[in-house]
């Protein structure tokens, strides 16, 4: 299997390329040159399996079968940069550094990174939002030779790898939903993505390539620019980023669009190159009739307030008991706009992406009552670190100074250890 930038003007990479790296070369994402087509006959047996057993199987498809230990595999949930840490803190050949957007997550969500002090990890707090932040790492993937130095790697949907695992979602949401298989054709499910970076989304859109028949829904907050490009083909920033209750989502440029342009103009570089390079220059492009419809028929998209996050929390509490986080309710609002008390014709499932214990203060916002583990509670009476990246700042040259620093630590461990 090979991976090409959807800009066309890098080289193509094996999956430890595309795996050690974030951006492309040429300012792309890197997808797989060739989708596999799956038949009916694997998605029955793919159905049979558990999660970790279609991961496996999902995953053997786009690494090779000799690179996938045999072994059960193990995740974590939460956010990406808390993930992320947890994963790899205290490993001795990889170190993590963590930009969070500073007073855009809730106080739960920077404790669960600023209180991790292991060596291996840093934490940098932007005076920025999510897409402000994303600018220096994007710079530093850009400088070829600082990257294979440093050994780079992202761990957020930027790279490949983690879209692929998040293909998995899709087909086990699918056959968690389908009443049979055993029909002709395969009956259709509907899944509804909460969508930020569009990551999620992007995965939703190749397992479709595959002949999964699923139909995507993706629901965004106010900040709307998926929304507005799914609807009119308006693809552009608006003036400045809102605040909401999904803050997760609070994001105007959602990078994994690209790979979903591309998807979408099969897999025509050049058209997306000339597409995202007059959004960089000018943060605003129009779809082509023909690239919007295809977008359109792929993808139904819907826009939510604050004020529907916080009745869907509610309601969702009232009927089943269940918390949601308000990046789940975004989804949830969908399916109860749809229901109208009736059940659907075609089954329908939320992805819910993360816990309400970390959004204590959208959960008062909608009147409820948090419910908060004692490993949350925990977090306020450790010792915090982080480095504060201001805004005069040159983010950048932080970014490479702490690579740097991090390296010649690690290079030290290593000849001290040797001696």
């Amino acid at each position: 299997m090979w991976y090409v930038s959807t800009r066309g003007m890098a080289p193509r990479v094996d999956f430890e390329g595309a795996l050690f790296s974030g951006y492309a070369p040429d300012g792309g994402l890197f997808m797989p040159e060739k989708l596999p087509q799956l038949d009916r006959e694997t998605l029955h047996r793919w159905s049979a399996l558990s999660y970790p057993g279609l991961v496996m199987e999902l995953c053997a498809l786009f690494i090779g079968p000799e690179l996938i230990p045999r072994d059960e595999l193990n995740g974590t949930s939460g956010d990406t940069g808390s993930a992320a840490i947890e994963s790899v803190q205290g490993a001795k050949n990889v170190d993590i550094i963590v930009l969070l957007p500073k007073g855009h997550c809730t106080k739960i969500q920077e404790l669960q990174m600023t209180t991790v002090l292991k060596e291996n990890v840093r934490v940098f707090a932007v005076e920025g939002n999510s897409d402000e932040l994303d600018k220096p790492i994007k710079a530093v993937f850009e400088d070829v030779a600082f990257v294979k130095k440093h050994n780079l790697m992202s761990l957020n949907s930027i790279n490949w790898a983690r879209v692929l695992v998040q293909m998995a979602h899709h087909f086990f949401a699918y056959f968690q939903c389908v009443p049979s298989l055993d029909v002709h054709p395969l009956p259709p499910v509907e899944v509804v993505v909460p969508t930020g970076a569009a990551g999620n989304l992007a995965a939703g859109c190749i397992a479709q390539r595959m002949g999964l028949p699923i139909h995507l829904v993706t629901a965004v907050n106010c900040n709307d620019i998926i929304h507005r490009t799914v609807q009119q083909g308006d693809f552009s920033l608006c003036e400045t980023i809102k605040p909401t209750l999904a803050s997760a989502m609070d994001i105007q440029v959602p990078y994994n669009m690209e790979r979903i342009f591309w998807l979408l103009s099969d897999c025509n570089s050049q058209v997306t190159r000339a597409l995202m390079e007059q959004f960089e220059r000018t943060q605003s492009v129009h779809l082509s009739k023909e690239l919007q419809s295809k977008l359109s028929v792929a993808v139904t998209s819907e826009s939510v307030s604050d004020e529907t996050i916080t009745q869907t929390m509610v309601r969702c509490w009232e009927e089943n008991q269940y918390l949601l986080c308000p990046h789940s309710a975004v989804a949830v609002s969908y399916h109860y706009q749809k229901l109208h008390g009736q059940q659907p014709s075609t089954p329908r499932c939320c992805l819910a992406p993360a816990s309400a214990a970390k959004f204590q203060e959208a959960v008062l916002a909608a009147g409820l009552t948090p419910e908060i583990p004692s490993e949350i509670l925990a977090l306020e009476r450790k010792e915090t670190r982080c480095i504060l990246m201001r805004k005069s700042d040159n983010w950048m040259l932080m970014l490479r100074d702490a690579i740097e620093n991090m390296d010649q630590q690690w290079r030290d461990r290593f000849l001290n250890a040797a001696e």
